[in-house]
């Protein structure tokens, strides 16, 4: 077997996001994935995926994630990513995902799989017709983080897990078939990675886990948020302070204050004498975050061929990178010599 050489790269690190396109983008999307990834193309070599192949492990119709597809990269657009900055594009127009894929199931135990968080939440509910995809998806998941030799994934509790099996399938490939990918490590966001359900503060927002009620979406209209938070679930005090434990309620406004305005929550509480007025400045400032990335989204939206050919080329900018990743992968298990 020919040896591989030892993977280098001179800074800036190479950065890799993915979102999938499975309902409308929120506000914890905006302030725990979408701003800090915008932040990072700054500093970092950054890449970002639309994972619709992620979106098929479950119950789904083909034209909503199609249109979903197109609105996340139109919402990315929008809330400030430049695809001169970062390579943005499709994970189904990149076939060396799928490639990848199967070359790293060949380094993955079935038991490692089943492991998986989503896996057991998801299968029971399906019980019936559980499709085989949900168990090997977080193998998809490793192949998209090591294809693009990505040194830094921003992760959320809820994918660490992930994040993990990426590290681990990395090691014993290398260990097994020489030098071939670059170990990633966790980025862990340290503003509002948590935002939660305004209706439920014990639960995480969500794209399609949440109600309607308790979510910001990034395109809901003025009247609408302030509705949504003038409605929010507090606590039974009635003093404002920033105590998430035993008050989640309040912590989770303060947090998303603390969000937009840039400024410490527990400063914040002292600010507001009552649940009303924190709710009022809450609404003014998620509205005023949100407001100049709707006109763009709308100003987008009016040329979506241009969303189309951003993704196409980002495609084509991925695809030198992603081929010889899955060249090296060949070579080392066996299949190139």
């Amino acid at each position: 077997m020919t040896a591989t050489p030892t993977l280098t790269r001179t800074l800036p690190k190479r950065r890799l996001t993915g979102l999938k396109p499975t309902g409308h983008l929120h506000l914890g999307n905006l302030l725990g994935a979408i701003r800090p990834v915008v932040d990072a193309q700054y500093q970092a070599e950054t890449i970002v995926f639309l994972a619709d192949l992620h979106a098929l492990t479950v119950a789904h119709e083909p034209a909503r994630v199609r249109e979903l597809t197109l609105e996340q990269a139109t919402m990315l657009l929008a809330a400030g990513l430049d695809p001169d900055r970062a390579m943005l594009y499709v994970q189904s127009q990149l076939p060396e995902h799928t490639e990848l894929h199967f070359l790293l199931e060949c380094a993955t135990g079935v038991g490692e799989a089943q492991r998986m968080i989503q896996f057991k939440e998801k299968s029971p509910a399906q019980q019936q017709h559980v499709r085989l995809s949900l168990l090997t998806y977080p193998v998809l998941m490793t192949a998209d983080i090591l294809l693009h030799d990505a040194e830094e994934v921003p992760v959320g509790e809820d994918q660490s897990q992930h994040l993990e099996l990426a590290r681990d399938v990395a090691v014993r490939f290398n260990s097994r078939y020489g030098e071939t990918f670059t170990v990633p490590r966790a980025v862990h966001p340290e503003v509002a990675t948590r935002v939660m359900e305004l209706s439920d503060p014990t639960s995480k927002m969500g794209k399609t886990t949440s109600s309607d009620a308790g979510t910001i979406f990034l395109l809901d209209p003025p009247e609408v948020i302030r509705r949504k938070v003038m409605r929010a679930v507090t606590d039974s005090g009635r003093s404002v302070e920033y105590t998430p434990q035993t008050r989640p309620g309040v912590a989770n406004l303060l947090e998303i204050l603390s969000a937009c305005v840039d400024a410490p929550p527990d400063t914040l509480a002292a600010e507001y004498a009552t649940y009303s007025k924190l709710k009022r400045a809450v609404a003014e400032a998620v509205e005023g975050l949100l407001r100049p990335i709707q006109l763009r989204h709308a100003e987008l939206t009016r040329d979506p061929g241009f969303v189309r050919r951003v993704l196409a080329e980002g495609a084509e900018r991925a695809r030198d990178n992603a081929t010889d990743t899955v060249h090296r992968a060949k070579r080392a298990i066996g299949l190139l010599t």
